[in-house]
């Protein structure tokens, strides 16, 4: 019956002016048959529709088919996903026809479950196979190549072959001793009448802090890495496969320069009222008196990640930030009631809370540690 009645519709389409315009004139074929089939959902006699499914499925298979027959063609293993990608949408298009009763009754599509499964076995077999030789290799960036194909191999046919526990294999050989020293000064200092508490232990709460957090967030897996300080490294007889050395290349905390200068300021006040009882305004002035006060800080690291078996540099950045501090005193003469609240914040400061030089050092340390904490990040992750 099937066979009188596509010729039927084709004879339709063809003197139709066009009804079937919207489906057919969209880009995406796909998409347009998948909506084409849910409006036969909603209506089973929709003319539209009825038309355009099985012009638009015939498309289809031309078009994935030779695509299809194109990516066999190749040798690599990146062809597996292209082709399950063209079966898929295939499947795609004979689930919506076989689902659909007035779709079904004008096309019948063809299945294609079978050579999906046996495109996904053989890219799990391909993978599989390429992911052992990498694994041979014996070296870190190998690893991760086995191990990442290897996922791939488990995610086309799950549970293929011995593929998670060689997962973890691969990434036991990709596993790296990270040891971090101690951030090493090699700064000049501009630090007139500045003391040095603190100097010392923030250099040495940077490394831990690093050390710390970063084993932290590897607790589950996230990075092929182990993290150790260098005094943890002795005292565990862990032998380092990348050293991470840390400098302060330029540290500049100058002493506070200050600036003396004078302000206008105005406001308009009320100055009592009329015979009528409305109030009167009028402008008031006075002069600020100003002391200001500040310095600008800045400091750069330079850390170099080392391979300690090739001495290759795994990376070489520099990071850098800066620090303001200002603050005003001074005095006024005129109106009072010219003045704001910032004005007399300013008069009734008496002593400038200059910034300890140690809270100038964390500041600085606590903007500069991310970017050190994402760079290592960023080397060590899969």
């Amino acid at each position: 019956m099937k066979r009188f009645i596509l010729p039927l519709i084709v004879i339709v389409i063809l003197s139709s002016c066009g009804s079937s315009k919207t489906y057919l004139e969209k880009a995406d074929a796909d998409r347009a048959l998948q909506d084409a089939v849910k409006k036969l959902t909603k209506d089973k006699n929709d003319g539209d529709a009825l038309l355009a499914v099985p012009v638009l499925y015939s498309n289809i298979k031309t078009e994935h088919l030779a695509k299809i027959k194109n990516y066999n063609s190749k040798k690599d293993i990146t062809r597996f996903d292209l082709l399950i990608k063209e079966y898929d949408a295939l499947q795609n298009a004979y689930n919506a026809i076989l689902n659909n009763s007035g779709a079904f009754k004008i096309v019948n599509p063809q299945y294609f479950g079978t050579e999906l499964l046996e495109t996904k076995q053989a890219a799990a077999e391909a993978t599989y196979s390429a992911a052992e030789n990498y694994l041979a290799r014996q070296n870190r960036d190998d690893a991760k190549r086995a191990y990442s194909l290897f996922k791939r191999s488990d995610k086309y046919v799950t549970g293929y072959k011995d593929s998670k526990i060689k997962m973890q294999e691969a990434y036991e050989n990709a596993i790296v001793n990270v040891v971090i020293n101690k951030v090493e000064d090699n700064s000049y200092f501009i630090n007139s009448g500045w003391g040095n508490t603190g100097y010392n232990f923030s250099n040495q709460y940077f490394q831990e802090s690093l050390v710390r957090e970063l084993q932290s967030n590897n607790n589950y897996n996230r990075y092929a890495a182990r993290f150790f300080t260098d005094w943890d490294a002795r005292r565990d007889n862990i032998k380092p496969d990348w050293l991470v050395d840390l400098r302060l290349q330029d540290m500049s905390i100058p002493y506070p320069i200050t600036y003396n200068y004078q302000r206008q300021v105005s406001a308009n006040v009320q100055d009592g009222r009329d015979t009528s009882g409305k109030p009167i305004y009028k402008t008031v002035y006075a002069t600020l008196n100003l002391s200001r006060q500040s310095f600008d800080a800045s400091a750069a690291m330079e850390m170099n990640i080392r391979d300690i078996k090739t001495n290759r540099t795994i990376s070489y950045r520099t990071f850098s930030n800066n620090y303001r501090w200002q603050e005003e005193s001074g005095s006024f003469t005129g109106d009072r009631r010219a003045l704001s609240s910032n004005d007399w914040a300013a008069i009734n400061n008496n002593n400038y809370n200059s910034p300890r030089r140690e809270d100038v050092l964390e500041d600085l340390y606590r903007k500069i540690y991310p970017q050190v904490k994402n760079e290592l990040t960023n080397q060590v992750d899969w």
